[in-house]
């Protein structure tokens, strides 16, 4: 399930960081851990997308203008969803970085339909190689080409599923259909732009700060119905549940649009 967040914007100008998903994670956290769930406390099956708006780009980030601010929030235990929305929406104000935000209302996403393959378009980055305490290895660049980039994505996409406890053995093993192809002439547009599909971004994990490298462009997902699913419901890749790698599903009258999107994120 997936649902979009309505805030108010009290402070039009004000700014974050181009990639803020670490805020708005500190944000999460702090509802969780303050709220009266302590089953909660450490729930990490959600994933959310960064702040949409009326934008500028400065120096210092992203400028929004609008008077509304949308954040896009998906998980697939309702019960959870609920008692979220309803302690985010007991704080009168969230200040996210700058940007000084009243939550206003609700809107629940229309369901994708998804079928044996899916076109996928990234909201965040995503993120291949968990980062470690000083160890450089989670910033490796691995190009989305290789059978090495889906065989990650494999691994730690079953590693997921298999946590939820929702599935079998014998469900697991049979998921073992797993490809993706990504839009070779996305990227090279945006290489002959000068732009990069593969960024450095920064994370807190216990409080730690990391670097990761992460990955946004569009791509063709080749797995089983229940997969596809996971991966829309879940996000794809690590740190799903600090606002990396969600996904939406591309359709042909707004897939245009979407790869604008992120080509500017690019």
């Amino acid at each position: 399930m997936r649902t979009r967040i309505i805030f108010s914007l009290k402070n039009r100008g004000a700014y974050v960081p181009f990639h803020h998903q670490y805020l708005l994670a500190q944000v999460i956290k702090g509802i969780l851990i303050f709220g009266p769930r302590k089953d909660y406390r450490e729930f990490i099956q959600f994933n959310f997308s960064g702040l949409k708006g009326q934008t500028k780009i400065s120096r210092k980030g992203l400028h929004f203008f609008s008077s509304k601010v949308t954040l896009v929030f998906a998980c697939p235990d309702k019960e959870f969803l609920d008692y979220f929305i309803a302690q985010l929406f007991a704080q009168k104000d969230v200040m996210v970085g700058n940007l000084h935000l009243a939550p206003e209302s609700t809107e629940a996403e229309e369901p994708a339909q998804i079928k044996g393959e899916a076109k996928f378009l990234c909201i965040s980055p995503i993120v291949l190689i968990p980062a470690s305490f000083n160890d450089e290895s989670g910033k490796k660049f691995i190009s989305p080409e290789s059978d090495e980039f889906s065989d990650l994505l494999y691994e730690s996409t079953l590693a997921r599923m298999e946590a939820t406890g929702k599935y079998t053995a014998e469900q697991i093993t049979s998921f073992y259909k797993f490809q993706i192809v990504a839009d070779a002439d996305y990227i090279q547009r945006i290489q002959a732009l000068h732009k990069k599909f593969a960024r450095i971004y920064p994370l807190f994990d216990n409080d730690v700060k990391f670097e990761v490298r992460g990955y946004t462009f569009p791509f063709t997902l080749y797995a089983a119905k229940e997969v596809q699913q996971f991966v829309y419901e879940n996000g794809l890749g690590h740190y799903t549940n600090k606002g990396f790698g969600m996904l939406d599903v591309a359709h042909n009258d707004t897939i245009q649009q979407a790869e604008q999107q992120e080509l500017t994120y690019a």
